[in-house]
């Protein structure tokens, strides 16, 4: 079983009257979650709300089952998804109301990451940082087909146009992504109002710091503010060790 270490931060940022996102960091059970509301005024903060609630839960239930993680990160995502539609549901005004999910777990020496939407996870392993999700963005699909250039995405008009994300149709199709942990390896999960405002570069340097990881989160949010805190920005780091 591998040794580990969990943080978690999120902030409202500068220009948001609502924070939106939503963490959970639970060592006991070994996972951790960013999760970004979508649908504004809609809900979005009440999404991303029911998904962090849905993974205690079904994290809780899984832990006194045994059950195996690759199958408790899809109830999680399948089990939000249909209360985010029962709620929308029932709350005139709210339809349209979803979130992006990050969850990351620990399951003995591997890891099991479930993803929708464009929240991402990044890993650093031997000082070097990989994005390990696709966005699930109208932005990345026409990037895929070479349709437009990657240094075209910052200002593309379209660039918010989420193509997948939790709560808005019935039986999304989630990324489950698995691979093994090795110690110093470091998963940082984080909502776009990061990814979209810091560079890799200076994720990296932040990373690599020899500062606590606390503290390390902390920083990552302080350099999005400081390039504008255009949005809700959320960190989940996780150290393996």
């Amino acid at each position: 079983m591998a040794n580990y270490n969990f943080v978690g931060k999120t902030d409202r940022g500068l220009r948001r009257k609502n924070n939106e996102d939503a963490i959970v960091v639970n060592e006991q059970n070994g996972f951790g979650l960013v999760a970004d509301g979508i649908g504004g005024s809609m809900g979005g903060d009440v999404a991303s709300r029911i998904f962090a609630d849905t993974a205690r839960t079904v994290f809780a239930e899984a832990f006194a089952l045994n059950e195996p993680t690759y199958t408790t990160i899809q109830r999680v995502f399948l089990n939000a998804n249909e209360s985010i539609l029962d709620y929308a549901g029932s709350h005139p005004g709210c339809e349209g109301m979803g979130c992006t999910a990050e969850l990351f777990a620990i399951e003995a020496d591997r890891y099991v990451l479930g993803h929708i939407g464009d929240s991402r996870t990044y890993r650093m392993r031997n000082n070097e940082l990989k994005q390990l999700t696709k966005d699930h963005s109208l932005v990345q699909e026409q990037l895929d087909q070479n349709l437009i250039k990657p240094e075209d995405i910052s200002n593309h008009a379209l660039k918010n146009v989420i193509l997948r994300a939790v709560g808005i149709k019935k039986n999304p199709a989630v990324d489950i992504i698995r691979g093994n942990l090795f110690a110093g390896d470091i998963f940082l999960l984080c909502s776009d109002g990061l990814s979209d405002l810091v560079d890799l570069e200076t994720m990296k340097r932040h990373l690599l710091s020899t500062l606590p990881l606390k503290q390390k989160a902390d920083l990552l949010i302080q350099e999005a503010n400081a390039r504008g805190g255009k949005d809700n920005i959320s960190v989940v780091l996780v150290q393996i060790s």
